[in-house]
């Protein structure tokens, strides 16, 4: 099991803890899982918050909530890629990008085959989870400056995850997807000034791809696509199911 260096304080709820200890956890919560948006009356779990308030659940426990609620399935399966859901759902309940392609294939079955609440419960319950958090630590992000045990690309794929408070997770493509297809280190790209956080999408990629060829000779032939940063996602998952590996992948502008 891999061990990331913490370089935050972490919150924890205190079985003494005071009103605004308890609201201070359940707004971190809120940040953490739903990846810093604002949320409104209207969209708080206040039976949940109720529960965690009278000592009926623990944070993990509501946590698990947070990540099964109608708010969370809108904000981040409903408007995301499948691999865009996933590399969320590690920042938000593990507080870590997927660490290659691997991780990503793992909980894409595991969604496939067991359903959404499956592959939410797949961190929540998680023996990494249960190292970092226990049952009543709120998860945050973690190895922002330096990892023990994990390569050292995991700082870069973090840093472009984890943007900083002044945005936040609504509405965002996936940024590792043709790193982690590809095992290529993650380049770290600074926000954008006065015009809001970086943006790849008006960019364009080429992907080259080797297929083996049909017929009576096995032959390997070489195919380069050239899409758009919307696209890239499906035109590689479309690659894999039709058994196509991927050499590499180059921005073209």
């Amino acid at each position: 099991m891999s061990l990331w260096v913490d370089t935050i304080d972490p919150i924890e709820l205190r079985s003494n803890a005071t009103e605004d200890e308890i609201q201070a956890v359940i707004r971190a919560v809120y940040k953490q899982v739903l990846g810093n948006i604002h949320v409104m009356e209207s969209q708080r779990l206040t039976s949940g918050e109720s529960l965690l308030r009278n000592g009926d659940i623990s944070v993990r426990q509501f946590v698990s909530m947070v990540a099964k609620s109608d708010l969370y399935f809108t904000l981040f399966f409903e408007s995301s890629s499948p691999y865009g859901f996933i590399e969320l759902n590690f920042k938000h309940l593990l507080g870590r990008p997927p660490e290659d392609q691997a991780e990503i294939s793992e909980h894409t079955l595991i969604y496939n085959e067991q359903g959404y609440e499956a592959e939410i419960d797949s961190y929540i319950y998680s023996e990494e989870y249960t190292e970092n958090f226990g049952e009543n630590i709120v998860p945050y992000p973690r190895g922002n400056s330096s990892l023990v045990g994990m390569k050292n690309v995991a700082f870069n794929r973090m840093f472009a995850l984890e943007r900083g408070n002044a945005t936040s997770d609504r509405n965002k493509s996936s940024r590792l997807t043709s790193d982690l297809a590809t095992n290529l280190a993650t380049k770290i790209v600074p926000p954008a000034y006065l015009s809001g956080p970086y943006s790849n999408t008006v960019k364009r990629f080429q992907i080259l791809v080797t297929k083996t060829g049909i017929g009576p000779t096995v032959k390997l032939s070489k195919t380069t696509y050239t899409v758009s940063y919307e696209q890239l996602t499906s035109k590689i998952n479309s690659i894999q199911r039709t058994g196509g590996k991927i050499l590499k992948i180059t921005e073209v502008g």
